[in-house]
């Protein structure tokens, strides 16, 4: 129970507001300061104040257009809330599926230490050459697929194809995992190039980035289903 004198503490209070103003903007997604602050029920000057100590912290992140987004430090703790081997439990079913459809091994990963994406979960390939043996290394978050994907940069389209990055003659095909807010793993199909030509390429990423929304919406908040109408699909 919160004592009278804990709900009367100006320290408490302010760290209330903006846990809850952190929670609208996780749960939106992306908000713009006034609607923000309507949501959170604050004053403007004060939902701004908040929203840059937030900033500042890694916990949220404004984008050229002024909208606010969760942050990097927001969505590392909610990937270590949802915990690793959660995430590749819940990816298992998609990476046989992308297999199935596509014949090339599938990979689920995640950000790593530094500037590295970290491969977590694998289902080989069924050719006799294929790309394996990849789970538990890095590789850059620049300029690769799934370094891409986790980094936000993600077309229209909904994936990122890259080749010959890490591996000469090795094509990836990525898309994003969401939290509420961004990207919390990437999933990707990886295969020799003269295998994945661009109309294989453009079919594989439409396979991952499905696969990647299905697994994104079992991570959705129950306040966020509750608003769009149900349990998302």
């Amino acid at each position: 129970m919160t004592s009278t004198a804990e709900q009367s503490n100006p320290a408490t209070r302010t760290v209330e507001r903006a846990l809850g103003l952190l929670a609208v903007v996780c749960d939106e997604g992306s908000i713009s300061l006034s609607d923000s602050a309507r949501s959170a029920g604050l004053a403007p000057s004060t939902a701004l104040r908040l929203l840059r100590t937030l900033e500042s912290g890694g916990f949220v992140r404004r984008d050229p257009d002024g909208l606010f987004h969760a942050g990097p430090r927001i969505i590392q703790i909610g990937a270590t809330a949802l915990g690793r081997q959660e995430l590749v439990k819940a990816a298992e079913p998609a990476l046989h599926r992308i297999v199935k459809a596509s014949g090339e091994t599938s990979y689920l990963s995640i950000r790593g230490a530094g500037e590295r994406a970290l491969y977590i979960g694998m289902v080989e390939g069924v050719h006799a050459v294929r790309h394996t043996g990849w789970v538990g290394r890095t590789i850059p978050l620049d300029g690769t697929a799934a370094g891409a994907v986790l980094l936000g940069a993600v077309p229209d389209c909904g994936y990122m194809i890259v080749r010959s990055s890490v591996e000469p003659d090795v094509s990836s095909v990525a898309a994003p995992i969401t939290w509420p807010g961004g990207v919390v793993g990437a999933l990707s199909v990886v295969g020799p190039t003269y295998r994945i030509d661009e109309e294989r390429a453009e079919v594989f990423g439409r396979i991952v980035s499905e696969e990647a929304r299905a697994l994104s919406g079992q991570f959705t908040t129950p306040s966020r289903r509750a608003r769009d109408g149900g349990e998302s699909r």
